[in-house]
C-alpha cells in the first residue's frame, strides 16, 4: 500500500527540507527515492547536516513509476531547472495529476516546468514574486495546498504542516 516518492535533488538542498519529509515518509511506510545526474553520488545539504546517496540518475527514470513528487527547497531546486531533464521531468509530473510537494524554493521547479499558473501555493518569500509572475495565487501561510494534488510550505520551520498534509494525501491518494 505504501507510494513511491521521487525526490529531485543535488547539492545544497536544504538539509531538513529533504531529511524531514523524507523520514515522516518512511515512517509511514513510504519508499522514498532521490534523483540526479548520477546514481550512487552523494549529495549534500547547505548546512552540512545532510549527505544523501542518490538512487537513480534522471536518464534512467519515468514519471509513471512514481505516485508523488518531493521538491525540496535550498539551492537544489534553481541548479536542477537549469537542466531540461528535470525540467521535463516535473512537466510530466504536473501533467500527470498525481501529488506533487514542494518547500522553499522547491517551486523553482514548478515554475519552469509551467506548472503552477492558477494554483493555490505558497513558497519561500524570496521567490514569491515569481510564482506571482508565473500566474500561482500566493497565499503567505505555512502550507497551502491546491486540489489536494500540490502542497507547498515556505521554510523549515513549517515542516510539520508540510509533513502532516503530504503524508495525508499519501495516505488517501489510489
Amino acid at each position: 500500500m505504501g507510494k513511491k516518492i521521487a525526490v529531485l535533488i543535488t547539492d545544497e538542498f536544504e538539509d531538513s527540507e529533504f531529511t524531514s519529509p523524507a523520514d515522516a515518509y518512511t515512517k509511514a511506510g513510504h519508499e522514498v527515492v532521490t534523483i540526479e545526474m548520477r546514481a550512487g553520488k552523494t549529495v549534500k545539504g547547505k548546512q552540512g547536516k545532510a549527505e544523501v546517496k542518490i538512487d537513480r540518475d534522471i536518464d534512467h527514470v519515468s514519471p509513471a513509476e512514481f505516485d508523488a513528487l518531493l521538491l525540496p527547497g535550498g539551492h537544489s531546486p534553481d541548479a536542477l531547472r537549469g537542466d531540461d531533464r528535470f525540467v521535463n521531468f516535473t512537466k510530466e509530473f504536473v501533467a500527470s495529476g498525481k501529488p506533487i510537494f514542494a518547500i522553499c524554493h522547491g517551486p523553482q521547479l514548478l515554475i519552469s516546468a509551467n506548472g503552477v499558473r492558477g494554483r493555490k501555493m505558497t513558497c519561500v518569500k524570496a521567490i514569491a514574486i515569481d510564482l506571482r509572475n508565473a500566474g500561482a495565487d500566493f497565499y503567505d501561510k505555512e502550507v497551502v495546498v491546491d486540489d489536494d494534488k500540490l502542497v507547498t510550505s515556505r521554510t523549515p520551520d513549517d515542516l510539520p504542516s508540510f509533513n502532516r498534509e503530504a503524508l495525508r494525501i499519501l495516505n488517501v491518494s489510489s
